[in-house]
């Protein structure tokens, strides 16, 4: 380094050429800017490209004099200060000179469009719009490729078809809604295979509900844990005008089921789980013995053989032909053939399935539409020999008009709304009157399920939502009679 702490004159001169920091300016509201002096336009042409920018003038001390360097010796004089500058502002509208020398204003240049937003649709190959439908069915496509996909479909069928079953998919990862599979899917998924490959013996018709039932118990137990094996279960059934209730484990029940279901077994010859000569024939009995033989609580273990005897069951009956359906099967105080005592033990396997469902906390829907409606109809068909009954133990009005056996006869109209439903006219009278819409007195109106639950002894007659009208003694009888038709 030279004296002065300067390394040389040089570098001195560019420190001296470069900008320097402005000082602190005051608030808008202090200048007066109407006073400001606007800055001169720049030439047209603008400045050359090599042009120097103008060095700022170093401020006059209070004497006038230059002020000092940092080595105390005096700064060249560099002429006047140049006046301040200001930003110049943006010309909307710069001129253009042309040729003849004549500035004129020159045109707004084009709008250029973000070249990310394009408006021309998309236009993609089959492939790619297939491969698309999985995130178009999850609503992860772009808005373009949306466009596409959708505008493809109106054209594709296999792609619509395929889109229709993504979006069908989609609907059950929604978390917000019930996890549970439609009760109709199993008959559906079946309906299907055969179609495509028929059975060769196929499962009758008759006995379809029981076992569409009896695997939807089977679905439900095999969800459950050990420990809920053990949970209280309440049975409620009527007897003769009030409601009575036995209470049970899950395993109870499912040993009751298939005491019950020993009476399709010994009617179809095979093995009887309670057969050693001295079996009762009543329903009830048969449990309590079944009950009362058991060592220990029941457990899981119960599963296996009430599964097998199922299958057996269906099984046998789908080899034995059409004749099996009308073999009688003796519950004892009365009987019912194969086909509406498989259609009673369906009902009873979704009635104990739901008071299951209820112990475990586990939901249970209804069965189908088409097998609800025909366990309606088999109630419904049991009404007047059950209105009979109650007759004859004094729990029934007297008959005001007996006929002969076939002809119609004073009537109440049932009618069964929602799920399952129809139209039904029970004989009042007698038995073997035949009920008819122009001999009804009265009519009731009852939900599907609600009347499954009547005839299940689940709620009383009183309990039951139904609209009357008519015959208040005839419309009394017969929800006594429905209720009566329950048992354990």
């Amino acid at each position: 380094m030279t004296g002065g702490g300067r390394e040389s004159e040089g570098g001195e001169e560019e420190v001296r050429g470069a900008r320097r920091i402005p000082g602190p300016r005051g608030a808008a509201d202090d200048l007066d800017l109407a006073s400001v002096p606007l800055p001169p336009l720049p030439p047209p042409g603008g400045s050359a490209p090599d042009e120097a920018v103008p060095e700022q003038s170093q401020p006059a001390s209070a004497s006038g004099d230059a002020p000092e360097s940092d080595a105390g010796e005096p700064e060249p004089d560099l002429g006047p200060a140049p006046a301040a500058e200001a930003w110049p502002e943006p010309d909307p509208w710069p001129e253009a000179e042309p040729a003849d020398g004549h500035p004129q204003p020159a045109a707004p240049e084009p709008h250029v469009p973000d070249p990310l937003v394009s408006s021309a649709p998309v236009v993609l190959p089959h492939q790619v719009l297939k491969a698309l439908l999985g995130a178009w069915a999850l609503s992860a496509c772009s808005a373009e490729e949306t466009a596409a996909v959708e505008d493809h479909l109106t054209g594709c069928a296999p792609c619509a078809d395929e889109a229709l079953r993504l979006r069908d998919a989609v609907g059950l990862l929604h978390t917000d809604g019930s996890l549970d599979l439609d009760p109709t899917l199993r008959t559906r998924v079946l309906d299907g295979c055969f179609g495509r490959r028929p059975a060769r013996i196929p499962v009758p018709e008759w006995a379809a509900p029981y076992d569409a039932e009896t695997a939807r118990l089977d679905a439900l137990l095999r969800d459950i844990g050990d420990s809920e094996w053990h949970a209280p279960v309440r049975l409620q059934w009527f007897e003769e005008e009030r409601q009575v209730s036995r209470r049970t484990t899950v395993a109870g029940v499912i040993g009751h089921l298939m005491a019950v279901d020993g009476l399709l077994s010994a009617a179809l010859g095979l093995d009887d789980p309670l057969d050693d000569g001295k079996t009762p024939l009543d329903p009830t009995e048969r449990t309590e013995t079944y009950w009362s033989a058991t060592r220990r609580p029941p457990t899981r273990a119960v599963r296996e053989p009430w599964r097998a005897q199922s299958h057996e069951l269906i099984r046998t009956a789908s080899f034995a032909g059409r004749n099996v359906a009308e073999t009688s099967v003796s519950y004892g105080a009365f009987a019912l053939p194969l086909q509406d005592a498989a259609l009673d033990r369906a009902f009873e396997c979704w009635v104990h399935g739901g008071d299951i469902a209820d112990a475990v906390d586990y939901p249970y829907p209804a069965p189908s539409a088409a097998h609800l409606h025909r366990m309606i109809d088999l109630a419904a068909r049991m009404l007047p020999a059950a209105l009979a009954g109650r007759r004859s133990a004094g729990l029934a009005g007297p008959a005001k008009d007996l006929v002969a056996a076939g002809a119609p006869g004073r009537s109440l109209h049932l009618e069964i709304e929602g799920h399952g439903g129809g139209d039904w006219y029970i004989a009042l009278d007698s038995p073997a009157a035949v009920g008819a819409p122009e001999r009804a007195v009265a009519q009731v109106a009852l939900d599907g399920v609600e009347f499954c639950r009547l005839v299940a002894g689940h709620i009383s007659p009183v309990e039951a939502a139904a609209g009357q009208e008519g015959d208040r003694e005839a419309i009394r009888d017969v929800l006594f009679a429905a209720a009566s038709l329950s048992r354990l």
